[in-house]
């Protein structure tokens, strides 16, 4: 548990305390949007079995949801829709998404230093960027939690329309169901054009809710 509070020790020291932590969900899924989080804990926040949210059981992820919701200084939310995905592609996408969750939660209480899963941003606020950062830092692994239950809801919400792609199970990754699903009946307004599972099927809009 230590490791987790690593990084922001050593910006504590320099008398940094305001570290928001980023992290991203939703690359891989051939369908929705990328969601990002930025999440600004108080100093020496602590909660017991917090890491990447993909580590965590979905009613764990739910509880510290609920915790880190209440507790955080600011949340910021970031999102780029499929459109935009299909427009700029999915990196740069996620860091356009990135930028909207840090301008948000720097309305709420002025950042000092951001720490980020893994890419590098083009920001005005100092930035370090850590490979697996979700697993190494708390204020990266609380911002996982946040937008990886903010996007599970939008699927659960996107299976109640079209349940024939079991999203509320795959989440939109390509499973073998999910694919099949896009052969059966196409693809929906909501997936991503410019994914290989995707494109070819493009033509064959699924008419069916």
């Amino acid at each position: 548990m230590e490791d987790l509070y690593h990084y922001e020790k050593e910006l504590n020291k320099q008398g940094i305390t305001i570290i928001g932590g980023v992290d991203e969900v939703g690359r891989g899924p051939l369908i929705g949007s990328v969601i990002t989080s930025c999440v600004v804990l108080p100093k020496n926040f602590k909660l017991e079995g917090l890491t990447d949210s993909k580590k965590l059981s979905e009613k764990k992820r739910n509880e510290f949801y609920k915790i880190i919701k209440e507790k955080a200084l600011a949340i910021g939310i970031g999102e780029c829709t499929e459109k935009e995905i299909d427009k700029y592609n999915i990196y740069e996408a996620t860091k356009i998404a990135m930028k909207r969750a840090i301008n948000e939660a720097n309305k709420q209480i002025k950042i000092e230093h951001i720490l980020i899963d893994a890419m590098p941003l083009d920001i005005d606020i100092p930035t370090t960027s850590i490979i697996k950062g979700d697993a190494k830092s708390i204020t990266i692994a609380a911002a996982s939690v946040i937008a990886k239950v903010t996007r599970d809801k939008m699927m659960y919400e996107l299976d109640e329309q079209y349940p024939m792609y079991d999203l509320k199970n795959n989440k939109g990754y390509p499973t073998k169901k999910h694919i099949e699903a896009i052969e059966k009946y196409g693809i929906t307004e909501f997936h991503r054009l410019s994914y290989a599972p995707v494109a070819k099927y493009k033509n064959k809009k699924n008419l069916q809710k």
